[in-house]
């Protein structure tokens, strides 16, 4: 097992971004020295944990070197943003080498929002192609590696992003989640994700969905850094249908109804699992909290909806790719994952509007349990971190699938 830490005793230290951010305020350290730090730890890191999809160093230093800051609580803290969101300057590649990418023309309206809060970014982390997968294992571009083992998967799709943050590289990173690309990569990196509520946050135009199911959101080492960013962000964007998170800066008073869940559709927890599951239970009840087991709520019909939903973005992402990304589109370099996906679509096309229909019913399984829980606790993953290839999308369809 070998493990990759780029903390040190540079200007990055081993703080959080709210440390690193106070740190620059109090002329402790400056801007540049942070983002020069994050540079090098990526040098040093990116050989092994391979989470480096664009590289902006020479932007970043002259954006961090400036002589007037950039304004925003996180003012000069060296930062990360995933390879599927519009940055001015920068090329998208979404995890794939299918097509010759181009330069933006201007930021989209998730990376205005994020290097508004002062955070500089450094370039692009890497993701499992158009995010499909819950492991980055792209057969040219190579796998993402996990730092705390570098035989195990970081998790996808914001795989870079959790495995630069867990290494030390930045303290805190872009990630965003459709189904489960924040959580996933959280879980396996030991970080802090959250994905917040749908609208919370602004979505590219391109990232939008007949049925919204992704949010944008960010991979941190510390709670009060997601309190933080999430603080800071809304001041730039507020969703008025949503209630405020004001600033969050410690626990709440009241004593919470949690429903704990181990069981999936068609699947339970391992026992490893299911036991650290538990012992985070029985701590919660330590606590003063009250602790409910339940099964699983969600029909079984949930997961076959969901995948074909999974499957239809997929097909229209091949069948419109020279639309989208150019002439140069290969959808010969697309894995057997994104086509398999796109078959399955293709086939089905006639049950995709009433998949939708269900998809969007089945918010009333959380309002139901929320008359009765301010808490649903479940583990992540039904099984601990898999080893490289376990994923692999080169593999046939229905052997990823099963997986």
């Amino acid at each position: 097992m070998t493990r990759i830490s780029t903390f040190g005793d540079d200007a990055l230290g081993d703080l959080d971004a709210v440390g690193v951010a106070d740190a620059i305020r109090s002329g402790e350290v400056s801007a540049a020295e942070v983002v020069q730090a994050a540079i090098a730890r990526t040098e040093k890191a990116q050989p092994e944990l391979n989470g480096l999809a664009y590289e902006a160093f020479d932007q970043a230093v002259e954006k961090a070197s400036a002589p007037r800051s950039f304004g925003g609580f996180f003012d000069g803290v060296p930062t990360f943003i995933k390879d599927n969101v519009a940055v001015g300057g920068w090329p998208t590649k979404q995890g794939a080498d299918a097509w010759t990418p181009r330069p933006l023309a201007a930021d989209g309206e998730w990376a205005r929002l994020y290097l508004s809060t002062g955070l500089v970014a450094l370039g692009k982390t890497q993701l499992s192609e158009f995010g499909f997968s819950a492991s980055a294992e792209h057969p040219r571009l190579g796998p993402v590696r996990n730092p705390w083992d570098t035989m195990v998967t970081a998790g996808a799709s914001s795989s870079g992003s959790g495995a630069f943050v867990a290494a030390g590289v930045v303290p805190i990173a872009h990630a965003n989640d459709g189904g489960g690309s924040i959580r996933i990569p959280a879980s396996c990196n030991g970080l802090v994700g959250l994905k917040p509520t749908r609208g919370r946050l602004p979505l590219d135009r391109e990232t939008r969905m007949p049925l919204q199911i992704v949010a944008n959101g960010v991979l941190t080492r510390s709670v009060r850094d997601t309190a933080a960013f999430y603080r800071e962000a809304e001041r730039v964007y507020r969703n008025p249908k949503l209630a405020p998170i004001g600033d969050v800066t410690a626990p709440g008073p009241r004593r919470l109804r949690i429903a704990v869940c181990t069981s999936s559709i068609g699947r339970e927890a391992s026992p490893e699992i299911r036991d650290l599951t538990m012992q985070t239970a029985a701590r919660l009840e330590e606590l003063g909290h009250r602790v409910t087991e339940i099964g699983n709520p969600a029909p079984e019909r949930f997961r076959d909806d969901f995948l074909l939903y999974w499957s239809f973005l997929a097909f229209a992402l091949v069948r419109g790719g020279k639309r989208t990304f150019g002439p140069s589109f290969d959808r010969s370099k697309l894995d057997n994952l994104t086509l398999g996906l796109d078959a399955k679509a293709a086939r089905n096309l006639h049950r995709v509007p009433a998949a939708i229909a269900r998809l969007a019913a089945s918010r009333r399984i959380p309002a139901r349990l929320a008359r009765d829980y301010d808490v649903v606790l479940t583990p992540t993953l039904s099984e601990v971190t898999p080893p490289i290839g376990h994923l692999d999308p080169t593999a046939d369809f229905d052997q990823v699938m099963s997986r």
